[in-house]
């Protein structure tokens, strides 16, 4: 289901008027404005002259987008991470963060305002729990709560919760920053390698951008430590420049699949991968998938 019919479902649901009819509305709207705009902003502006408010009702989880500044969710912690401490210039805190999730997907929620951060520090929220989460805002696919934001134990109850996004397999031209996909791509760019030391085992590891392209658009990969080395290369050739750029014209022209999540590069202004999983394609196996489509 696309960000336009996730709308949809939203407007219905909201106005209490049948999906069926809030569509006729859609396409309505595409047609006066002779197809101009795509079906998720016909969507919106339906949606503003029928006087129904986005943003602020409780969605789904799977219904929230990088849009949202007032989100409101209801969904079981499903695991909890440790809380860490930064110092950023000159400012000192701590980030307190799980996995929070219901019956439509999972999503991280960083929590960065202290008294929050208490509830996790001392038990008060605990793993397996129902908590209620209001005006949050999100960004690069995760649901951030500030100062302004409000979480609190909730009673309702999840016969069953999903624990981890599910990858989408998906083209580039329609990837959004959030999803968690999968891609056959090829890699017609690589940048040499920048390091920076571990702070689990303080070990030097390597930090690989490239260029993939699947035909429809392209976009900035990011690997990291042993991904790099799922592309054929050696640490010897992720850590020396001159042996790294004779291999790289190996790895150029590659087609794998990439496994990982969509995210915004604030500093480019645009969207990158921040790839976890690289696995080679295998040709028959692929012909296969594809006449499967093909008959489906």
């Amino acid at each position: 289901m696309d960000k336009g019919d996730k709308l949809i479902e939203r407007i219905s649901r909201i106005s209490e008027i049948s999906k069926e009819e809030i569509i006729e509305k859609v396409d309505a709207k595409k047609k006066k404005l002779s197809g101009l705009i795509s079906q998720e902003g016909a969507a919106q502006i339906v949606a503003a002259e029928m006087g129904v408010i986005l943003g602020e009702e409780r969605v789904k989880i799977e219904e929230l987008d990088s849009n949202m500044r007032k989100a409101h969710v209801v969904g079981k912690i499903t695991k909890l991470y440790p809380i860490r401490e930064y110092n950023k210039n000159g400012r000192e805190g701590k980030i307190g963060s799980f996995q929070l999730g219901d019956e439509t997907s999972n999503i991280r929620t960083v929590l960065w305002d202290s008294h929050h951060i208490d509830l996790l520090e001392n038990e008060t929220l605990k793993e397996g729990e129902v908590v209620e989460i209001s005006n949050a805002g999100v960004r690069n696919g995760e649901l951030h709560l500030s100062g302004f934001s409000d979480i609190k134990k909730s009673n309702e109850k999840f016969a069953e919760v999903k624990t981890e996004k599910e990858t989408e397999e998906v083209n580039l031209k329609d990837v959004e920053v959030g999803q968690k996909v999968k891609l056959r791509a090829v890699i017609v760019q690589a940048f040499e390698p920048r390091f920076f030391e571990s702070k689990d085992d303080g070990k030097k590891k390597g930090i690989l951008n490239v260029v993939l392209d699947d035909g429809t658009e392209t976009i900035r990969g990011v690997l990291f430590g042993e991904q790099i080395n799922k592309l054929g290369l050696t640490d010897e050739e992720i850590f020396s420049v001159e042996k790294f750029n004779e291999k790289k014209l190996e790895i150029l022209g590659n087609e794998n699949y990439f496994f990982g999540n969509i995210r915004n590069n604030d500093y480019f202004g645009k969207k990158e991968m921040i790839i976890n999983g690289v696995q080679e394609v295998d040709p028959e196996k692929l012909l296969e998938e594809l006449k499967n489509k093909k008959i489906s």
